[in-house]
């Protein structure tokens, strides 16, 4: 084998054997493949792909490269899973509460890719919160908690994790056979279940058309219960955040607000109950969806969720009573200015691509693997699709370190949200399910 011949090969679209993939995902793990060959590996694919057996090997060939989590537990092992989107903070609501619910969590995540933000860069937003857990850490604060957020070790699925970074980097992101065996391979090797993903479609999206959502979602179903997880999906909408902020620490305090009852009704809120009523149903621990659903609503609104993200920060290092003062412990950033808009109408478009890229330009992402992420800087009270505004009413704060990342935000941010004559169709917050 050699990395040359197999990147030769998936250029030319010819393909590489299950063979051939697991030599290369070796390589990445051992250092024998070079981040350069990583990334033409990874453009080769995008442009090439792999076919559902060519992508089932990959999937494999990744979660092989290093070792597999073994759970002893009195309930049942799951997980949930978001392709990405702009205010996306469904992990931090969804975990405690299925953990509330008798489920067992553990969530490895990963960091922002392109626009999005990260899992992990949220929680480290948390003042003394350690995201990357030994495996013994990661079963202590599963027993304590019953949900574990954190990064893979070393020896998860070692394979995406340079893979992973190297695509954040190189353009390679948008790709249904990288994204299914990144997501699958991490998941699989954390020995979960059953797994519930959140396939996103929409400006925000990576998968922008519904007809690609929709083959994603697919692709992660049928790889997934192929592996042996029970597996499904719903896709949702992301033509707007989900959350009414972006930026790290901006969408903890979003989270623990609808888990603090704050925003029982808001999109967010939404979609955790609906996304958590299908993986009590898929686990046995509810009836069926509605029943599932509602047992989410109640964690969350009795303040069982609440309790269990409290038990996890801490146990992850963060303050004990961060959940009773979280507005104090979350960073403040030095600049909040107002975007206002400059004539009356409805807010009939936004951009979600571009409102994130505005994060990354403020420091809250990154533009190459080295950057440190502020989180401190976002967006905030963000108005949704559909509201009626006057000349100079507010349509969100930006939050920066210096007034002049705030003006390069301020003229991006100019070109991502429409305002018009016309209001515009609302999507529905869940297009479909599958599986």
């Amino acid at each position: 084998m050699d990395a040359r011949a197999i990147i030769a090969g998936l250029r030319d679209g010819k393909g590489a054997s299950g063979a051939a993939l697991a030599w290369f995902a070796k390589g990445l793990a051992d250092g024998r493949v070079s981040d350069a060959q990583a990334g033409a590996f990874a453009m080769a694919i995008v442009l090439n792909g792999l076919g559902p057996e060519g992508r089932a090997d990959l999937t494999r060939a990744m979660w092989d490269s290093g070792e597999t989590l073994r759970w002893d537990l009195d309930g049942p092992v799951i997980d949930k899973h978001s392709t990405g989107g702009v205010g996306d903070c469904v992990s931090l609501v969804l975990a405690p509460a299925l953990a509330a619910c008798g489920a067992y969590v553990p969530m490895i995540s990963g960091r922002g890719l392109g626009h999005t933000g990260g899992t992990l860069d949220k929680l480290e937003a948390i003042p003394g919160l350690r995201t990357g857990l030994s495996d013994a850490e990661l079963k202590r604060v599963l027993v304590q908690a019953g949900c574990a957020i954190a990064s893979a070790s070393d020896r998860i699925a070692p394979a995406d994790r340079r893979l992973y970074a190297v695509r954040d980097v190189t353009a390679t992101v948008e790709s249904l056979d990288l994204i299914t065996a990144s997501i699958l391979s991490k998941k699989l090797a954390a020995g979960v279940e059953g797994l519930v993903l959140d396939v996103k479609t929409g400006s925000g999206a990576f998968m922008k058309d519904l007809g690609a959502a929709r083959s994603l979602a697919q692709a992660l179903v049928e790889t997934g219960n192929a592996a042996g997880c029970t597996t499904s999906a719903v896709i949702s909408d992301m033509n707007q955040p989900l959350a009414s902020a972006l930026g790290n620490g901006l969408e903890v305090a979003e989270a623990l607000r609808v888990l603090t009852g704050q925003g029982n009704d808001s999109p967010l809120a939404l979609l955790s109950a609906a996304m958590g009523g299908l993986a009590l149903e898929q686990a046995g621990l509810a009836q069926d969806l509605e029943a599932g659903t509602t047992a989410i609503r109640n964690a969350i609104s009795k303040g069982r969720a609440a309790e269990h993200f409290g038990r996890m920060v801490a146990a992850m290092g963060g303050p004990v009573r961060f959940v009773e003062n979280f507005a104090r412990f979350l960073p403040e950033a030095n600049v909040i200015r107002e975007l206002t808009a400059d004539r009356a109408g409805v807010v009939s478009a936004m951009d979600g691509e571009a409102m994130g890229h505005a994060v990354v330009a403020l420091r809250g992402g990154r533009q190459v693997e080295t950057d440190v992420i502020d989180p401190s800087v976002g967006l905030s009270d963000i108005l949704p699709l559909g509201a009626k505004v006057s000349a100079g009413q507010p349509l969100l704060r930006i939050h920066a370190v210096r007034s002049e990342h705030a003006d390069h935000a301020a003229a991006l941010l100019g070109r991502a949200i429409t305002v018009s004559d016309t209001a515009p169709e609302i999507p529905p917050l869940i297009h479909e399910r599958v599986g």
